[in-house]
């Protein structure tokens, strides 16, 4: 899975599709079995050496495995477009191919057996297996996966098993220096060095995912994907998740996903089985040198808000369009990523306090965490063949940035209506009998026409179409 950024790829490090890093306990409890992990590196021999701190951590780095089986289909049959021009041909018993691939996790918890890893390492998998430092091999259960932060729990059952300790990932600063361990190309148990190249980047290589990955030059390569980032001290700090790289290999430009957002996230698959999305309602956009001058700032750092949703949490606590966003919870804000991440992790009712400048004067303002699907629309009371598709309105939570407005298609259920006439889940509707959508009220009011025809104007992805629904 590769995805273009200038002259470089982004690489997803595993043979599977995506995941993340972890912690140790789930409540920043170091559980018993958890192997401390504290020892520096020393001098053997008069020589400096990773190799003690090593051997603690080594035992809790392992090795996963994944059988998938794959159907394969005509991507012409799939094609809504292709079955009406020939008359809806019958699809073929599709086939199944089995395929394999192979990446790494972490124990984060030896009483109960959890293993982090990356989402994109297990999520198409129908068995796991994990296999130890000392050779064991284990059947894994999932226990939960999150594709928008790539990060995927396991459990297994065995005794004897060693956690790694998780480090503050809040404290590394540019310069740390890390240490690597994986599987890179099957290889296990592959420890490498560098240090903490870069902090807060985003790649895009999640589509619209949750990043604040930490960039590394320790050699990371496919099959690092789920393994472990950790400092001298032998902490968890982070993990492995993707590359930018010409060839597929390493080039120096690795990233992982920061444990303290691996442990929000495990927290709550571990209680839930999935994430509940964080939202307050806003669209908005990095604040640029000219944009913070025509704001009277001295300082382009922070976000810059765009649009306030209707009803929405942060509506309701008072936030308004051309506010600038500057501190939230006491973090200083360096774009408006690092705030759509903040939120969308957030639990639901939990309050974010903002620090903003409106018109030049700072202002606090207090916002209650909503859910992402709150003001979610169901398809089916507006218009017959929208029914089976949920429509969302634009904010922080879904829109990536992007200011063009519009509104989300959620989800789409297989062989529904709105499946058949060919919507898809993150389409954007823009325009509905050629008259623009901008959010949710207008998108609600041309779509409620019942049995009229719609125009539906959508960009999808990089490019737009028209559907027409009769």
């Amino acid at each position: 899975m590769t995805m273009t950024q200038k002259t470089l790829t982004a690489v997803f490090l595993s043979g599977a599709a995506a995941g993340l890093l972890g912690a140790a306990s789930l409540f920043g409890v170091v559980a018993p079995g958890t192997a401390r992990a504290d020892i520096p590196p020393s001098v053997m021999g008069g020589t400096p050496s990773l190799a003690p701190m090593l051997k603690t951590v080594l035992p809790a780095v392992v090795n996963i495995s994944v059988v998938s089986k794959q159907e394969i289909r005509n991507p012409l049959l799939e094609d809504p477009f292709f079955r009406r021009f020939f008359g809806n041909p019958e699809q073929e018993q599709p086939q199944e191919r089995e395929a394999q691939s192979i990446g790494s996790g972490v124990i984060v918890d030896a009483v109960k057996g959890y293993v982090l890893t990356n989402n994109h390492v297990v999520e198409q998998a129908d068995t796991i297996k994990v296999r130890l430092n000392d050779e064991r091999e284990i059947e894994a259960k999932l226990i939960g996966r999150d594709a928008a932060t790539d990060i995927a729990v396991l459990q297994i059952k065995s005794s004897g098993l060693k956690a790694l300790t998780m480090a503050d990932s809040d404290d590394l600063e540019v310069g740390d220096f890390v240490v690597a361990v994986g599987s890179p190309f099957g290889l296990r148990q592959t420890v490498t060095s560098g240090i903490v190249s870069a902090l807060s980047r985003q790649t895009g290589i999640t589509g619209g995912g949750y990043e604040d990955f930490i960039q590394t030059d320790a050699s990371i390569n496919p099959g690092n994907s789920g393994g472990a980032l950790v400092n001298l001290q032998g902490q968890l700090v982070g993990i492995p998740s993707n590359i930018y790289s010409r060839t597929g290999g390493n080039i120096g430009l690795g990233f992982a996903i920061p444990v303290n957002l691996a442990k929000s996230v495990m927290n709550q698959l571990v209680e839930n089985g999935k994430v509940e999305r964080g939202r307050i309602g806003i669209t908005g956009q990095d604040l640029t040198p000219d944009l913070a001058k025509a704001f009277g700032l001295t300082t382009a750092r922070g976000g810059l808000v765009s649009s306030v949703v209707a009803g929405s949490p942060a509506a309701k606590a008072g936030l308004k369009p051309e506010d600038v966003l500057l501190e939230a919870n006491g973090r200083e804000l360096e774009n408006f990523a690092q705030l759509r991440n903040l939120v969308g992790l957030m639990r639901v009712g939990e309050k974010v306090e903002l620090k903003i400048l409106r018109d030049g004067k700072p202002m606090n303002l207090t916002v209650t965490i909503g859910k992402d699907t709150e003001q979610a629309a169901a398809g089916d009371k507006l218009h017959p063949m929208l029914a089976g598709a949920t429509f969302a309105p634009r904010d922080e939570s879904n829109s990536d940035g992007d200011q063009t407005g519009g509104v989300l298609v959620q989800a789409v259920a297989p062989r529904s209506a709105a499946a058949r006439v060919g919507l898809r889940a993150k389409d954007i509707i823009i325009g509905i009998n050629r008259r623009p959508v901008k959010n949710m009220a207008e998108f609600e009011k041309l779509a409620g026409v019942k049995g009229g025809e719609l125009l539906l104007h959508i960009r999808r992805g990089n490019g737009a179409l028209f559907l027409l629904l009769k």
